[in-house]
């Protein structure tokens, strides 16, 4: 049975719905940070809640762009799997755990492969144990893409993506205009700076496709993303990344149950990343509601004590769905 979501009169606005959860302070609960070398070099870092065992379910969060394991969807989700008693993993962009990644190169929305590291690593430990995963904005479209780049390989039982932007060149295009414009203000500034302190690493500067002049000038996702995300990561210009970079064509070929959740007001996007009916699989449950904000959702309570949907319905579709998948029947799951 779906949840249903309803908000109340006063979170009926889309930036009420986008803001007022980043503004709710969520205690954070205490986990174990593990550092993970990667081949290139560089490395990831996850925040364990939890300790895993062998045949124990285990949930993966991907946040979003500049986001961690303190942005507010992944402590309410942090919070809810510890009530549940559910293991727990938050996976890190490069740079996002709160030290900058030793190469050039960062992370970007269609980087599927450092989270299948990570899936990998958490299979070659506990291979009796269903991964299960959750991935928010620019994390639910890597999560969209792995999905459907994997197929029958996924290594995730069940996932569901939240207000992911599953076509790129559209969402940029909207958070040039209008009160969207804020968003994308606060965005960038955290990138810039982030470039500004590779730009100040000797060994790195040589590699960076701009100088401090130029990244001063890249006042959009178009702009940032054309000069600096694309040649970083191999990519021919910012319409070359949108393309392949965008999870919208990969829906329909998700083989592994996928749940994807948007709002119709959401101040990221457009109407571009609905995706019609055949460009979804027989694997792929899609839920639009008309409200929600961008990872909002709120459907109750008060300005000031705000309730929400997301985690709850999330956990149904994982945990419920997890216990009639043939794929997970025996497994020792002690969040129930």
């Amino acid at each position: 049975m779906t949840l249903a979501f309803t908000p109340p009169w006063w979170a009926k606005n889309p930036h009420v719905q986008t803001i007022l959860p980043v503004m709710r302070k969520i205690p954070m609960p205490v986990v174990k940070r593990e550092r993970l070398e990667l081949q290139d070099g560089d490395f990831i870092d996850l925040d364990w809640l939890g300790k895993p065992e062998d045949g124990q379910l285990i949930l993966l969060i991907v946040h979003g762009l500049e986001g961690s394991a303190q942005s507010h969807y992944a402590r309410r989700m942090l919070d809810e799997a510890k009530q549940q008693g559910l293991c727990t993993v938050v996976h890190h962009h490069r740079s996002c755990s709160g030290e900058p990644n030793r190469l050039a190169r960062s992370y970007h929305s269609g980087d599927t492969e450092d989270v299948s590291f990570t899936l990998k690593t958490l299979k070659q430990r506990c291979p009796n144990s269903p991964l299960l995963g959750i991935g928010y904005s620019l994390g639910g479209n890597v999560l969209a893409k792995y999905q459907g780049t994997y197929r029958e390989q996924s290594l995730l039982s069940r996932a569901v993506v939240v207000s992911a932007p599953l076509a790129l060149g559209a969402c940029a295009k909207r958070l040039e205009g209008g009160f969207s414009t804020v968003y994308q203000s606060y965005l960038i500034k955290q990138l810039q700076q982030k470039m500004r302190t590779k730009l100040e690493t000797p060994e790195l500067q040589t590699a960076m496709p701009v100088d401090h002049s130029q990244l001063a000038n890249l006042s959009t996702f178009y702009l940032f993303d054309d000069k600096i995300t694309a040649p970083l990561h191999g990519f021919d210009g910012a319409e070359d990344y949108y393309n392949r970079a965008s999870g919208l064509s990969f829906l329909q070929h998700i083989t592994v149950p996928t749940l994807i959740i948007h709002a119709q007001d959401d101040p990221f996007m457009t109407d571009e990343v609905i995706p019609a009916q055949h460009q979804l699989s027989s694997a792929v449950e899609y839920e639009l509601h008309q409200y929600g904000g961008h990872v909002g959702f709120i459907n109750g309570g008060t300005p000031w004590q705000p309730k929400f949907y997301l985690e709850h319905r999330a956990l149904r579709f994982l945990l419920n769905g997890a216990s009639n998948d043939s794929s997970l029947r025996g497994a020792d799951n002690t969040a129930k």
